[in-house]
């Protein structure tokens, strides 16, 4: 190696040059060029000497070098330098200290050409390593072990709109002393104290940003050889799209769980308000066409014309939704050839600029919009129309104010999907409110609306309708008067719900109104009502409903009990099919059970019923209802009928009272099936006001029969009655000599009408029949049903009884 200080020309031609040898003062001027330097580098001492030794970098000193050299320490790297004429040369370059008696620190640098490249100067690992951290598109900072920073690259720099020099020495809580800030410093030192990395992601908005990100952080220990924590490196990357992605995904699943979920128009519209506000939108609207709102079939949307519409929902992220001007279930326009309106025509949502002269139009039509506007600084609005099975059914407003930045179309496209599966939920819950209403209709139409006014007993009844009165059921009643002052009460369950089941309600109550009229007995009635269900059946089976399967039996089915009271002998004649059992309370509140024939359900076929007939005491209480009171899915029946025991049992009160007093104490809640409850207390008929007379079959018979009668309406008070009872008694009993057989039997009963029966043992049932001019006979029942209000003929055990009706004198008390 030459002396150093020494001269000498360039590299000879094949001759390896010499290791470079060069002495930098304190101040980094060179201060010894030694031989070798100059057959490396191509420089004379006498022109490089006393120069800054930077001149002669051809890349920046790597920053591990740079640190070495700041702490006065060895070091070791390789180093572009720039050759006289220009090439670049890579040197193996070490710098060793030296000591120095005026305080500073010179340095000799010493080295090997690595290689010498021509043209643009190359660099070296290291410090390509280096430029990599410094232009990596990616923000990077590195922090020492009290997680202060030392260096950044320019990316981290833009982020936190900060320079190096600002930040260095600094922590991330004293360059930003604010949230999330604190959170990020916690887990530095947490990186620090533990050496294990950690992953960190967060939404918002750094001090260098105009608008919000979404940075996924990994935060890495840097150890040395011996696994000793040095510092750490921050790395941070921008997944703002993977972010909203995600939540578009979450939106959009969060609108399958919540929308839908009842069958009601306006909840549905409220759930799609609050899944929108919730998930990408400040304010949401939500207006239907007024025929959707009300259940109906919507209209097609006229393009030539402003259409009504009702706000049905509107939710924001500010309470009471200041910004809206339209109640919630106020009606507003929208103008010919605004947004809204083309949205509802064109049926696909809008995404309107904020310059849209339609939608300045728009906002101008309403000042009060114009002021929600303006005051609330909304800068981005979305329109879409609800449409569902290609029917426009609305139109959902989606607007922003405190989100900063304006709706995208990846924003239009999620709000499409929303709305798109809130119309499908929008519109069944339109038919569905359709179905309900006609169902409903029809059952009033079909149920009793107040109890008649009898003299046989006081009823009262409740009808509860399944869960939250959602759907309808087929579940009945019936108060139904007959002849001689008796009273028939039955009580029905039809299988299923809906509109067909109501349909089949109405058909079986007509039915038994219809039986009960011609005076059939319990049993007989529900053989015929049997025979009905099974004819139902076979008209609705799986042909008639569309099904390809095979028919079966059962397709309509139905629960029934009647009952029939008779107030003059207090006798109760009962039968059920499949039904639960009535039950009876005695006058000092004992309660039973009746134990009646359980009978098949309606529409089996070909099976017997029986009746049963028990006397009871006046004063006493029926009990009639349906499954539904007292089966549950977490109770056994046993349990059911326990309560309704106990409640039964319980003072004596008004009937209305013990129909609420029975139902809460047996319903553990919402019923899960349709319930009627029928109580009936009751009465006897004043012996003093029924008069029977047992008469010979004699045609001598029918003048003191007459007699009798008469003087008997006249000791009642009723002398105004008097002619046409007698001869309406006349009559009846002539027919039960002329055509009857023993015995015959004469009753008048004074109740809220006048009451004639005439009974003997032939069942021939008369009829009426056109008497031809010269005929002596064929008059009779012609003139009685003149006379009378009503009349008729039931069967009995012995035979059958001819009744006739009269109303009181408006004299009688």
């Amino acid at each position: 190696m030459d002396s150093w200080g020494g001269t000498g020309g360039g590299a000879v031609e094949g001759r390896v040059p010499e290791d470079l040898a060069v002495v930098v003062d304190g101040r980094g001027v060179i201060a010894v060029w030694g031989a070798g330097a100059r057959e490396l580098l191509g420089y004379e001492a006498g022109e490089i000497v006393g120069r800054p030794a930077a001149e002669l970098l051809a890349a920046d000193l790597p920053e591990s070098a740079r640190r070495h050299v700041a702490g006065g320490l060895r070091w070791a790297t390789q180093v572009a330098l720039r050759h006289r004429d220009g090439d670049r040369v890579v040197v193996r370059l070490q710098g060793t200290p030296l000591a120095d008696g005026d305080g500073g620190r010179p340095w000799l640098v010493t080295g090997a050409a690595a290689e010498r490249v021509a043209g643009p100067a190359e660099v070296s690992a290291e410090a390509l390593w280096d430029l990599t951290l410094a232009q990596l598109p990616v923000p990077v900072a590195i922090y020492d072990l009290d997680a202060r920073l030392v260096a950044a690259n320019e990316v981290m720099t833009r982020v936190m709109g900060r320079t190096v020099a600002e930040m260095r020495g600094l922590t991330l809580w004293e360059i930003e002393p604010n949230p999330p800030f604190d959170e990020y410093d916690r887990l530095q030192r947490q990186v620090l104290r533990t050496g294990e990395p950690v992953f960190h992601e967060n939404h918002g908005q750094a001090p260098g940003e105009v608008r919000g990100h979404a940075w996924s952080m990994f935060l890495s220990p840097l150890k040395d050889e011996g696994g000793t924590v040095r510092g750490m490196s921050a790395a941070v990357f921008d997944t703002t799209e993977q972010y909203w992605a995600r939540r578009r995904l979450a939106v959009l699943n969060d609108a399958s769980l919540r929308i839908g979920s009842t069958l009601d128009v306006t909840r549905t519209a409220e759930e799609l308000a609050e899944v929108a506000v919730s998930g990408f939108a400040d304010f949401v609207t939500v207006d239907l066409l007024e025929s959707v709102a009300e259940g109906e079939e919507p209209e097609p949307v006229p393009a030539g014309r402003p259409v009504t519409v009702r706000r049905t929902a509107q939710r924001s992220v500010l309470d009471g939704c200041p910004e809206s001007v339209v109640p919630s279930g106020g009606t507003t326009f929208y103008p010919v050839d605004t947004p809204p309106m083309r949205a509802l025509v064109a049926g696909r949502g809008t995404l309107p600029k904020p310059g849209d002269p339609g939608l300045q139009e728009w906002i101008r039509s309403s000042r009060a919009r114009a002021e929600s506007v303006h005051r609330h600084l909304i800068h981005s609005v979305m329109m879409v129309p609800l449409r569902a099975r290609g029917v426009t059914l609305g139109l959902v407003h989606f607007l922003r104010h405190r989100t900063p930045e304006p709706f995208s179309e990846d924003d239009l496209l999620l709000a499409e999907e929303i709305v798109a599966r809130a119309a499908v939920s929008v519109d069944n819950a339109r038919r569905y409110t359709r179905e309900r209403r006609t169902a409903l209709a029809l059952q009033r139409s079909l149920l009793p609306d107040r109890p008649p006014d009898l003299a046989a007993m006081e009823v009262a009844y409740r009808y509860l309708p399944a869960g939250s009165g959602a759907d309808v059921g087929g579940d009945w009643f019936d108060v139904i008067p007959l002849s001689g002052a008796r009273v028939a009460l039955v009580v029905g369950d039809v299988v299923g719900h809906g509109i067909h089941a109501s349909a089949t309600m109405g058909r079986l109550r007509t039915a038994v109104r219809t039986l009960a009229d011609v005076d059939l007995a319990p049993d007989e009635l529900l053989t015929q009502l049997d025979d009905l269900v099974v004819r139902l059946d076979r008209e609705e089976g799986p042909e008639a409903r569309g099904r390809a399967a095979a028919p079966t039996s059962g397709e309509v089915g139905a629960t029934c009990v009647y009952a029939v009271y008779d107030p003059v002998s207090r006798r109760c004649t009962m039968a059920r099919a499949g039904h639960p059992p009535p039950a009876v309370v005695t006058p000092d509140g004992d309660v039973r059970f009746l134990d009646l024939p359980a009978g098949p359900p309606l529409g089996l076929g070909g099976l017997p019923f029986e009746s049963v007939e028990v006397e009871l005491e006046e004063g006493s209480l029926l009990a009639l209802y349906t499954d539904g009171l007292v089966e549950a899915a977490d109770r056994d029946i046993e349990v059911g009928l326990e309560l309704l025991r106990g409640a039964l049992a319980d003072k004596a009160g008004p009937l209305e009272e013990t129909c609420d007093q029975v139902l809460r104490t047996v319903l553990p809640g919402r019923p899960a099936d349709d319930i009627v409850l029928m109580l009936a207390r009751t009465s006897a008929l004043d012996t003093a006001k029924v008069r029977t007379w047992h008469l010979p079959r004699d045609p001598a018979a029918v003048a003191r029969a007459r007699k009798a009668a008469g003087e008997q309406v006249s000791a009642w008070g009723l002398g105004e009655a008097a002619f046409a009872t007698e001869l309406i008694v006349s009559e009846l009993v002539t027919n039960a000599v002329r055509y009857g057989d023993d015995p015959v039997v004469l009753r008048l009963i004074r109740d809220s009408t006048l009451i004639c029966e005439v009974s003997d043992g032939s069942s021939t049932a008369p009829h009426l029949r056109r008497a031809r001019v010269f005929d002596e006979g064929g008059r009779g029942l012609l003139l009685v049903a003149q006379m009378a209000e009503r009349w008729g003929s039931r069967q009995t055990e012995t035979g059958k009884t001819i009744w006739a009706e009269l109303g009181l004198p408006a004299s009688a008390g």
